[in-house]
């Protein structure tokens, strides 16, 4: 069974197109004995049918094998005593041999032009060569032998723009091949193509990173900057494989707006969206608040605390991208009318070194947001209002979140009870309201701050199932909560991935940054889950009582 990488927009070409391929394959077998001066060379000849009614990851390809004997000088009978007439079928260019000697020698020439031509097709490019003779092979009732092959789909790529019209020689594959990797770095036993480039399979020595350190260092002795390496995990086998493409396939992405100008415009509409959100009264009646603008001066405080908390998120990543060597697009800021804002969507413009880098660079906004966050979440419910008055609330909203409802119970005790009125500092909403924007970006989905946590943790496999496990319980989620329905909605669109692969994605980060990345993602499902308990221990007594 051979299976064959493909990435996903060629393998649906491939799945769902009409196109034939033909794979030649030749060797030479010694003469036997009495055919003195003359050997046998046997051409294996593949011509690749579509069989419909098969989706994307279940393609079956039909290949029909066909074998020849070319004769050199004048052995012509002895073929006929040794094989028999009715040998295994020609080859698509030695029909005319089989079909007795009425087909002249310039004939059977073009034929094997044709064969060689398309051969050569097939080694530079990859593309696929109209099937030739089918007709005449089928009129003269040629014995073939069917083999399915499965065909996979998975790709080690994902989420890259490669442009495969440029290939790799293969003068410059053999020199990948013998001088690049090595016994000490990567032992080929395989290689196929790949988009515009190689894909290598074989033995991985020694550790991960140094062997990709040596194979990079060697690369560019060879070729300087011409190359990029990839150290990557096979999703067929989980093993793994070298991915060399050159560095001009990989296209950057363009948008039909000027990033700065679209950023600019959604930063706009986010600090209109946060100065509403902290103003009640223009919250219900959405359609006054362009009569009354004045109103929105009241919400500036709030504003300017949960914009500050989103703020301090964004300049985590940009320090920690500095710090890796990690360039970043210009961050949008997400607006949303019920909490203020979905925190900001920062593009990755390079490609990521490793795993570790890329914990340090999504980490680092979630753990400074939180940090602030929380500081201010206690400062707003030690400190008394600056008002004397404070914002009166029903204490069951702090039901809404188990780490805001435990610090309500901790701090404030026995004032805390459901039914009766409190007055609070509106700094703990405030502050809440940040928490909540980094909580949602750490959820483990998509190409979120947590997806990626999640993979740099775990690794693309087990952080693509957490990931459709989030998704999935956002859904639900989102039947109850006009919040999570909008989030949900937002990750599908923009941010559900795949996340662009690293140069090197075997090697684990050390613990300190797993720790780091496990506790960020506790504390955002802190922020998300409800708290449970009631905050009248008398409730609790009463209940037990009735049941």
């Amino acid at each position: 069974m051979t299976s064959l990488l493909l990435p996903p927009p060629q393998a649906a070409a491939a799945a769902y197109g009409c196109c034939h391929c033909l794979l030649l394959a030749s060797t030479t077998v010694p003469a036997r004995s009495g055919c003195v001066g003359r050997a046998s060379r046997i051409t294996l000849a593949l011509r690749c049918l579509p069989i419909t009614g098969h989706r994307l990851r279940s393609r079956k390809v039909a290949c029909q094998a066909t074998t020849e004997t070319e004769p050199e000088g004048n052995g012509d009978e002895e073929d006929k005593k040794e094989f028999g007439d009715d040998a295994s079928s020609p080859s698509v260019y030695n029909v005319a041999e089989a079909n007795g000697p009425g087909e002249n020698d310039s004939s059977l020439d073009n034929k094997k032009d044709e064969t060689t031509n398309a051969e050569a097709a097939l080694l530079s490019s990859g593309d696929t060569v109209q099937d030739m003779d089918a007709d005449a092979t089928s009129t003269n009732g040629i014995q073939e032998n069917v083999e399915v092959i499965e065909v996979a789909s998975g790709s080690p790529l994902p989420g890259m723009k490669l442009d495969d019209s440029v290939r790799i020689p293969k003068a410059t594959i053999d020199i990948l091949k013998d001088q690049v990797f090595g016994f000490d770095t990567f032992f080929v036993t395989s290689q196929e193509p790949y988009e515009g480039g190689v894909l290598f399979k074989g033995n991985l020595r020694g550790k991960p990173a140094k062997s990709y350190e040596k194979i990079t260092s060697r690369l560019q002795n060879k070729f300087g900057d011409e190359y990029k390496l990839f150290l990557l995990i096979n999703p067929e086998d989980e093993k793994p494989v070298a991915v060399v493409i050159p560095k001009q396939t990989l296209q950057p992405e363009t948008t039909a707006v000027p990033e700065w100008f679209a950023a600019a415009a959604f930063g706009l509409v986010t600090i209109f969206t946060l100065l509403l959100r902290n103003v009640p009264v223009l919250q219900e009646n959405l359609l006054s608040t362009f009569d009354n603008l004045e109103l929105l001066k009241d919400g500036l405080s709030g504003a300017l605390v949960t914009g500050l908390i989103i703020g301090v998120h964004e300049i985590g990543h940009i320090l920690a991208a500095r710090e890796s060597g990690i360039k970043l697009g210009v961050p949008y800021f997400v607006p949303s009318w019920q909490i203020g804002s979905f925190g900001g969507i920062t593009r990755i413009v390079n490609i990521v070194r490793n795993r570790e880098d890329l914990l340090k660079l999504a980490a680092a906004g979630p753990l400074a947001g939180f940090s602030l966050g929380f500081v201010l979440l206690l400062l707003g419910f030690v400190l008394p209002p600056s008002d004397g008055l404070g914002l009166v609330i029903d204490p069951t909203v702090f039901h809404e979140s188990f780490l805001v409802g435990g610090l309500a119970k901790l701090l404030l005790g026995d004032v805390l009870k459901e039914g009766t009125q409190l007055s609070i500092n509106p700094l703990v909403l405030w502050a809440w309201a940040g928490l909540l924007i980094n909580a949602i970006n750490s959820i483990p989905a998509g190409e979120l701050d947590g997806g990626r946590i999640a993979l740099a943790m775990w690794g693309r496999k087990v952080s693509s199932r957490i990931s459709s496990l989030a998704i999935g319980l956002l859904g639900v989620a989102a039947l109850f909560n006009d919040v999570a329905f909008y989030w949900v909605v937002l990750i599908f669109f923009l941010q559900r991935g795949p996340i662009a692969p690293l140069s090197e994605e075997i090697t684990d980060p050390e613990n300190s940054y797993i720790g780091i990345g496990a506790a960020i993602l506790l504390f955002g499902l802190l922020v998300c889950l409800p708290y449970p308990f009631p905050f009248d221990p008398s409730q609790l007594t009463d209940m037990d009582f009735n049941f």
